[in-house]
């Protein structure tokens, strides 16, 4: 099974952000946790990060060739990107949004999602273990299909 995660912008500055809200941690420890986890798991991920929005809709496009499973986490684009909300409606695999923070608890403009109504699943306000939770789920989803 072949997962990509696809961090959005300003997931490269993670360690910078509060740390109550995003979990304290740096992109490069949460990928190394994405990493394990999946390999528990008895899959494949591939993690990338842009704080491009065409690059984002990029990759997109490219997991439509081979991924299983989609976990997105665009950060503020969730919000009003409907270009990436485009190109991850073409996907036949299944998408999880993931959400460091519980953004159905925050500001008024965080709590809406273009991207709401594609995801299979949605995973919010766990911290870094919304990564797990949503592998979790999709090696469940595939394995139930497959």
């Amino acid at each position: 099974m072949q997962v990509v995660v696809l961090n959005g912008v300003n997931l490269d500055v993670l360690a910078r952000r509060d740390a109550a809200v995003y979990g304290g941690l740096s992109l490069s420890e949460l990928e190394t946790r994405i990493y394990e986890w999946a390999s528990e798991l008895g899959c494949h991920v591939r993690c990338r990060q842009t704080n491009h929005e065409g690059e984002y809709v990029a990759w997109c496009h490219d997991a439509y060739e081979w991924a299983d499973g989609v976990i997105v986490n665009p950060g503020a684009w969730s919000h009003y990107s409907y270009a990436i909300r485009d190109a991850l409606e073409l996907l036949e695999a299944p998408i999880v949004e993931v959400h460091l923070s519980n953004i159905d608890e925050r500001e008024d403009w965080r709590k809406h999602s273009v991207l709401a109504d594609l995801a299979s699943k949605r995973v919010i306000g766990k911290g870094p273990d919304g990564y797990r939770d949503a592998i979790e789920f999709l090696v469940a989803q595939v394995g139930a299909t497959s």
